[in-house]
């Protein structure tokens, strides 16, 4: 049986793929860091990568699981939270260290907002879904639901929060967590501190007690 690489590629494929491949993903990358996503262009990344069109076409089907693999090369991993405390600590803790991950890479905001425009993403967090999709788009997908929405989940869906918090929309409720932190990012605005992520969890909190 062939075993799968992290990357969507089987570790027995031929070298020179996997060179042409980890050559395009870095000129990718390199130009959606630097100029964002109208620098991804596919003669762009082939000039960079010193790669044929076909090449590229060989191993992505369009521009766009392109785009989606270099935005999954960038996405940081969500720092791990003690899981310690009640229900306002735990938030708490996993809204600052979101904050921190928002400040620190611009980028990966972008990705989120692009993913969040993109085309049939009804119900993304469907098993049946997911697999439908291309490759490098389910990995994207996959990754932002498993290392931020899957963050929430660890707190907001044990059986004391459940049991806190009553029923309630839960993408809502993420909206009114996260959102403030991604818009001062996105307006350039003054980071967020701690002091403001108390004040967001608390009138979360506040809300859904009322």
């Amino acid at each position: 049986m062939t075993t799968v690489r992290t990357d969507q590629q089987p570790i027995d494929e031929d070298p020179r793929k996997q060179r042409s491949r980890t050559r395009l993903l870095d000129a990718a990358t390199t130009l959606l860091s630097k100029g964002g996503v109208d620098a991804v262009t596919i003669d762009a990344v082939t000039k960079l990568a010193n790669v044929a069109r076909a090449t590229l076409y060989r191993h992505f089907d369009s521009g766009t699981e392109l785009l989606a693999a270099a935005f999954a090369r960038l996405l940081p991993s969500v720092p791990a939270i003690s899981g310690e405390g009640d229900l306002r600590t735990q938030l708490l803790e996993l809204l600052t260290s979101q904050a921190k991950v928002i400040e620190s890479a611009p980028v990966q905001v972008t990705a989120m907002c692009w993913l969040g425009l993109g085309p049939d993403l009804a119900g993304y967090s469907s098993t049946e879904a997911l697999s439908a999709d291309k490759p490098e788009m389910r990995s994207l997908r996959q990754t932002i639901m498993e290392q931020y929405r899957e963050a929430f989940d660890r707190v907001l869906r044990t059986p004391e929060a459940i049991e806190e918090l009553g029923e309630y929309d839960y993408d809502v409720a993420l909206a009114q967590l996260v959102g403030p932190l991604v818009l001062t990012r996105l307006a350039t605005l003054t980071p967020l501190g701690e002091s403001a992520c108390e004040q967001i969890v608390d009138d979360f909190l506040a809300a859904r007690r009322a």
